[in-house]
C-alpha cells in the first residue's frame, strides 16, 4: 500500500455515501419517467405523421401525374413542330 501515489484510500462518510446514492437513485428514476413521458409523446406523434402521409403520397401522385401529362403534351408540340 506504500506505493500509492495519494497513499491510503480516505474513508468517506456514510452521509455522503447516502446522499450519492440517493442521487444517482433519483436520476434513474427521474430519467425512466421522462423517457416514458416522450416515447408516449413522440408515438402520437408518429401516428399523426402516418396518417398524413397517406394524404401527402396521394397529392404527389396526382402532381406527378400532371407533370408528366404536361411533359408529354410538351413532347407531341416539338415532334409536331419539327415536322
Amino acid at each position: 500500500m506504500s506505493d500509492l501515489p495519494y497513499g491510503p484510500p480516505v474513508r468517506v462518510s456514510p452521509l455522503i455515501r447516502f446522499g450519492r446514492w440517493s442521487f444517482l437513485t433519483a436520476g434513474i428514476l427521474y430519467g425512466a419517467f421522462h423517457q416514458n413521458r416522450l416515447s408516449k409523446k413522440e408515438a402520437k406523434i408518429r401516428e399523426i405523421e402516418a396518417k398524413e402521409k397517406v394524404i401527402r403520397d396521394a397529392k404527389l401522385k396526382e402532381e406527378k401525374a400532371i407533370a408528366a401529362a404536361a411533359e408529354m403534351k410538351a413532347l407531341e408540340e416539338m415532334i409536331a413542330g419539327t415536322k
